[in-house]
């Protein structure tokens, strides 16, 4: 079963909203299921010059060139190694007035949890590996935390592209 066939419930308070969650370097993330698209295998991406570490390159999804971050670079780790459940998590992201689609690069997809409001803890000040603007806050789900992101500024369309012209400016970074 295709775990985004569930529909998230609506978005008044105290409502209860569905998030898809994932593995990045063995931990625990999540993302709102409104902004997933899909989820595709990790095939084979083209690479672009000049672009930073958390760029991995663009695929062509149904003949739209879509970029794709690599999550684990772009919150300052290292490059994520391609495994056997190595996914493209296909998102859109709201841009001034326009949907951005954009593929994060994940070690694994997990499944679709629901979690009510009320077992959404404040983002750490610290303790995190990412930065703290990136996380909107921390959902319990039986006993455990799972990372939930604020997907608009980890893939901000202006903040990318200024590390691209970063890394134009000083090759190699």
């Amino acid at each position: 079963m295709n775990p985004l066939n569930k529909v998230e419930r609506a978005d008044g308070v105290g409502q209860v909203r569905q998030y898809l969650t994932f593995t990045l370097a063995g931990e625990q993330f999540a993302v709102g299921t409104l902004s997933v698209k899909e989820i595709i295998e990790y095939g084979q991406l083209t690479s672009v010059p000049m672009m930073p570490p958390s760029i991995r390159g663009v695929i062509n999804l149904r003949g739209a060139v879509v970029p794709v971050i690599d999550l684990g670079a772009r919150f300052g780790g290292r490059q994520a190694e391609v495994g056997r459940r190595t996914c493209i998590v296909i998102l859109e992201v709201d841009h001034s007035d326009e949907q951005q689609v954009i593929g994060v690069l994940v070690d694994a997809v997990n499944e679709v949890l629901e979690i009510a409001p009320a077992d959404i803890e404040p983002a750490p000040a610290f303790g995190a590996h990412i930065r703290t603007d990136f996380i909107l806050g921390m959902g319990k789900v039986e006993g455990r935390f799972v990372i939930l992101l604020d997907i608009a500024r980890v893939l901000s369309v202006d903040e990318l592209a200024a590390l691209t012209r970063v890394s134009e400016i000083v090759p190699g970074e």
